[in-house]
């Protein structure tokens, strides 16, 4: 049996983990794509 207490550091942690993952994930949005990326793009639409 869980107490009130125990569902509320649950409830906390579950808030700590999804805001962590956000962050990491807008990091990773914000970084540019790399050139040699871009360039392997432009040589298989030109393939096409």
């Amino acid at each position: 049996m869980t107490s009130k207490r125990d569902e509320r550091k649950k409830t906390a942690l579950d808030k700590q983990i999804d805001e962590n993952l956000k962050r990491v994930y807008q990091q990773d949005s914000d970084q540019e794509v790399p050139d040699k990326f871009l360039e392997l793009l432009q040589k298989l639409r030109e393939q096409e």
